[in-house]
């Protein structure tokens, strides 16, 4: 399977961390891609119209994006067990969502500052974007105490969307009001999956 990836994405890192738990990351074979939202990268919207990374090309040539779709795809040739069935999928799901609400908060807020000309950014859309994060913050240290040591869909999610945020927002303090989302975050950083997939420019 060949999987068109950046470093740098939390996305790409969701679909690593979930191919090492599922011990499929042997099967991928990395196309290094450069993904970006003006200067769109040939390679992958030869294959992904929308150029985005990740994209999956399985063995038997189905193109499969974004993020979500290929964990589930993984999972499936695993057996499953990273989705969950009846209720605690829907709530795996629902967690998954909150978590890629951060990421694309928080990546909006990124190409704010660094894609658009100076001149052009507008600070009332980042603050609402941000505002976006600090309220996905407060809501999942609720129900941080509830995920343990629980590998799955929603966990993943909320790992790589708490790990970008430390990567590309160093001086945003989330820990400092966060306790139960910060012991958490600790203990699930240091899963192997979770080490191997640091994200680096």
């Amino acid at each position: 399977m060949k999987l068109f990836y950046s470093p740098s994405s939390p996305f790409v890192r969701k679909v690593m961390v979930s191919a090492l738990e599922l011990g499929l990351a042997d099967r991928l074979d990395h196309q290094q891609a450069a993904p970006h939202p003006i200067k769109r990268d040939a390679a992958i919207r030869a294959k992904n119209p929308l150029g985005q990374a990740p994209t999956l090309v399985t063995d038997d040539g189905l193109v499969l994006f974004d993020s979500r779709v290929i964990c589930e795809y993984l999972d499936a040739q695993a057996g499953g067990s990273l989705f969950g069935t009846g209720a605690a999928r829907w709530r795996n799901l629902a967690r998954a969502a909150m978590g890629d609400g951060l990421l694309g908060a928080a990546l909006l807020v990124r190409y704010e500052g660094v894609v658009r000309p100076e001149v052009l950014r507008w600070s009332d859309w980042t603050d609402g974007q941000m505002a976006k994060v600090s309220d996905v913050l407060d809501a999942f240290e609720q129900i941080a105490p509830e995920l343990g040591d629980a590998v799955d869909i929603g966990s993943i999610t909320f790992g790589c969307a708490l790990g970008y945020v430390d990567f590309r927002y160093p001086s945003l303090d989330w820990r400092g009001g966060h306790p139960a989302a910060a012991s958490w975050f600790e203990a699930f950083s240091a899963r192997p999956s979770m080490m191997e997939t640091r994200p680096r420019d």
